[in-house]
């Protein structure tokens, strides 16, 4: 009798421990208990924050938005004094006036240069008429000496006059390249003046939520100086898995995840895509694995996890928010249907 409970005690304690090794190769997810689906707690909230900052300086003349503010693209947040660009864009209009009436005097001066060359190209032609007729005459004896000497005269001066001339003509074409130089410099000048008018007006560059408002009505700010933060409403979860949780998952493939911050409550997405590089790749500081001891340390891939559209409390995410994802790796990467004519 005593050997019978001496047997039924070894074979309670080796079904405890058998019980137990099971426990333990489940708790850890090893064969014959591995799981096809992966979880990460290393999972963030993501969205592409955008810093505003004026690219002129001035004064604050309007803040037209409140913290955390819903806000649609397009809608005026900040507005700097716009007097002072106002002139500056008058001023660079007023001289590129200036710039087109020259040349406009330019072609004016062409057409009375073109009047003057061919007066003297007449003048000259009737001197060389009466310098040819006088030259036979004065040696038959016909002409006396000043006449000939005053024809001489004439005839040189329509020279030199048609010489003039040509050479003003020629001087009013090569600085035309100039002032079609000095238009085009006003122009852009202009163009630049109007580009930083309309820089005193900052908008929303996408449907959102602004920050912590940081500018403040009557303030002075400079180029540069960060305003506020817009959230734009688009967001996704970034999950860092180990890359020995990564070869079963493909693109597409069902994805669940719960919110810290929402009491846990669980939502759903799928599999966008791969980093191409793991997150210790594109740290500042990179580990040297060739010299000293080596200790391997299993890398994190990050992967991108879009949200199913329409959930209940989507709107409650932002970024930064942790989360849990659950990747079911045993079901096919298969992209919603929705997603797919979003895509095309």
């Amino acid at each position: 009798m005593k050997n019978f409970f001496k047997s039924i005690t070894n074979i309670v304690i080796i079904i405890i421990g058998f019980i137990g090794i099971l426990g333990i190769l489940y708790a850890w997810g090893l064969p014959p208990f591995t799981s096809a689906v992966m979880t990460t707690d290393n999972a963030y909230v993501k969205g592409d924050v955008t810093n505003l900052a004026p690219q002129v300086s001035g004064n604050v003349v309007q803040v037209t938005v409140k913290d955390f503010q819903k806000v649609k693209q397009g809608e005026l947040l900040v507005q700097i004094d716009e007097r002072i660009y106002q002139q500056k864009l008058h001023q660079a209009i007023a001289s590129l006036n200036t710039a087109k009436a020259a040349l406009d005097s330019s072609y004016r001066q062409e057409d009375s240069a073109k009047s003057q060359i061919f007066s003297a190209k007449a003048a000259l032609q009737k001197a060389k008429a009466d310098w040819d007729r006088v030259q036979p005459l004065t040696r038959q004896g016909y002409q006396s000496q000043s006449q000939y000497d005053a024809t001489r005269a004439s005839y040189d001066k329509a020279q030199a006059d048609y010489s003039v001339a040509e050479q003003s003509l020629k001087t009013i074409l090569a600085n035309r390249a100039g002032l079609v130089a000095d238009i085009a410099g006003e122009e852009a000048a202009v163009e630049l003046a109007r580009l930083d008018l309309g820089y005193t007006h900052i908008y929303a560059p996408v449907n959102g939520r602004v920050g912590e408002v940081g500018v403040k009505l009557g303030q002075y700010v400079s180029v540069g100086t960060q305003l506020m933060a817009v959230v734009p409403d688009e967001i996704w979860i970034t999950a860092n898995y180990k890359e020995t949780q990564l070869s079963n998952m493909k693109i597409g493939q069902p994805v669940s995840f719960t919110v810290d911050a929402l009491h846990h409550k669980r939502m759903t997405g799928y599999v966008e895509r791969f980093s191409p590089a793991s997150g210790s790749e594109f740290a500042v500081l990179k580990s040297d694995n060739a010299t000293g001891n080596f200790t391997k340390v299993v890398q994190r891939i990050p992967v991108r996890i879009r949200l199913t559209p329409n959930q209940d409390g989507l709107d409650r995410l932002v970024p930064g928010m942790s989360v849990i994802t659950s990747v079911d790796t045993a079901k096919p990467g298969i992209i919603p249907t929705t997603d797919n004519q979003a895509a095309n």
